[in-house]
């Protein structure tokens, strides 16, 4: 197809206008029909927005491949503009528009994030940095210090252009060798690809490009030097804050990610595998959490619920019942538990969790005290009407008899017991009624009902919980149980916590 004359104006711009105003500047180059223009049959909305896709040039073989599946199974897929993953990055900057941008190394959406243009980043595969030269080895190149030879010709990405060449500067720097390489170059180029053609057509003798595009081509060969074992880096993919159909963006992306879809193509063409999600059109996961994360987690859930386009299982119970039914065989996505204690007796179910919160263990009485409790002690009176919850179905009931078996009180304590429940809620729910003088509860049990209680707390480094998530080793969706465990750790989930009395454990 012959190129406007703007375009070739465009094209022989320098590096350094290009990042400026290229992105806004060119049109997006197309890759995928959308099944011969589906918008002439009438099967496409035209309200509904095509997505946008910026994309590393080094990736475009499995895009466009997995692209075309997506349209024959889902429905249409984005416009795709490729270019290097640095060149693209500087251009979302200028313009702040899009839906997706996939990066051929991690840092650079990392940085995306950092500067508020990213939230999700889904990985899809991984690559490193190998030498790369024709078929035969005719120049006989045995290691990165033959780079070095007065009598080669060697060709780089450009560093800050492209996702290899950054890759390459770090290493070769850590290396001792990249500022005698850096002048001895021949040639920049600002994507991989650029070299790998460059290579093919004899122009220079050797280059430093992904292995995964170099198994693309066969008529060149690879050496994989021990000063790029440190480079894997993951190919991964992140949906723009800039996006006005996220919960789109992110299909497509899950697409690209899924096992069975995307990942069998990106493996086919020499990628080595992550092993993303399964696909499914509505993904749907079982969730379990202690009773007490209700509160903190609800809103939280619904609204991931909603952008990712996924159906989330949640059952609330007590840990020991939830526990009970894990052990029983039940196998949920991911659990969200009361206190670690809880999340250790089925460890070997879950990968590492995460520790996102605290709470104390209180004791609650009716507004005004009329019983004049004051300490962990005064719950042994005799006479007293005391609530705890089972210590077989609650993780707060088995922390409760362990604080009250290190105060020494546990024998005269659980003579006043004339109520014991699943969950604290049932129990904050009968102090309000009246049928008791006091409970053990959590601080987070409590943030509705301030005005109707009193808290006494209690002055004992076992009066604490710590509420960790974990994801099932079992899941078929551990990808995108690792993006709600972001969400809660997000800034939003922080503030929705301590509103409702937990301590917020998760560094910055």
């Amino acid at each position: 197809m012959r190129q406007s004359p703007l375009r070739l104006l465009f094209i022989g711009i320098p590096v350094a206008v290009i990042l400026i105003y290229g992105f806004m500047s060119l049109s997006p180059d197309r890759q995928v029909q959308s099944n011969k223009d589906s918008s002439e049959n009438g099967s496409v909305d035209p309200t509904d927005s095509q997505l946008l896709l910026y994309c590393a040039a080094g990736i475009k073989p499995p895009v466009v491949k997995i692209a075309e599946i997506f349209e024959e199974e889902i429905g249409r897929a984005p416009q795709i503009q490729y270019g290097g993953s640095g060149a693209l990055l500087s251009s979302l900057k200028v313009a702040n528009k899009g839906d997706l941008y996939l990066a051929a190394d991690d840092s650079y959406l990392l940085q995306a994030r950092e500067a508020g243009l990213v939230r999700e980043i889904i990985p899809l595969a991984r690559m490193k940095p190998v030498l790369a030269f024709a078929k035969g080895n005719p120049a006989n190149i045995q290691g990165i210090q033959d780079l070095l030879r007065d009598d080669l010709d060697v060709a780089c990405a450009t560093p800050d252009a492209a996702a290899v060449g950054k890759l390459t500067r770090t290493l070769l720097t850590d290396a001792g060798i990249w500022e005698q390489l850096e002048p001895k170059i021949k040639v920049f180029e600002p994507t991989v690809n650029g070299i790998a053609n460059a290579l093919k057509l004899g122009s220079v003798d050797v280059g430093i490009i992904w292995d995964a595009v170099a198994n693309q081509y066969s008529d060149l060969e690879t050496l994989s030097a021990p000063e790029f074992e440190s480079g894997i880096q993951n190919v991964s993919i992140g949906v723009l804050e800039s996006s006005q159909q996220p919960t789109k963006a992110l299909k497509f992306a899950r697409f690209l990610a899924a096992r069975d879809r995307g990942g069998k193509v990106f493996e086919s063409m020499g990628y080595p595998p992550i092993n993303g999600d399964v696909w499914a059109d509505v993904p749907k996961v079982t969730f379990f959490s202690g009773g007490v994360n209700r509160m903190a987690i609800q809103d939280t859930l619904k609204k991931f619920e909603d952008r990712e386009g996924v159906s989330i299982a949640t059952v609330y119970n007590g840990c020991g019942i939830l526990v009970a039914q894990m052990k029983a065989g039940e196998k949920p996505d991911a659990y969200f538990a009361c206190d670690v204690s809880f999340m250790d007796s089925v460890g070997d179910m879950f990968l590492d969790s995460s520790d996102l919160s605290k709470t104390d263990i209180v004791i609650i009485v009716p507004e005004g005290n009329p019983k004049s409790i004051e300490s962990l002690q005064d719950l042994a009176r005799p006479g007293l009407k005391l609530g705890l919850a089972h210590y077989e179905q609650s993780a707060l009931g088995a922390l409760t008899q362990r604080l009250l078996e290190k105060a020494g009180l546990k024998d005269p304590v659980n003579e006043n017991v004339r109520v014991q429940t699943p969950t604290a809620d049932l129990l904050v729910n009968q102090m309000i009624t009246g049928s008791l003088d006091a409970a053990v509860v959590y601080t987070a049990n409590t943030s509705q009902v301030r005005d109707k209680i009193e808290l006494i707390h209690i002055d004992h480094p076992a009066a604490n919980a710590i509420q960790p998530y974990a994801i099932s080793k079992a899941s078929k969706q551990p990808f995108l149980m690792q993006r709600l465990l972001e969400t809660l750790k997000a800034a939003e989930s922080e503030e929705q916590f301590k509103k409702v009395g937990f301590e917020w454990l998760v560094e910055k």
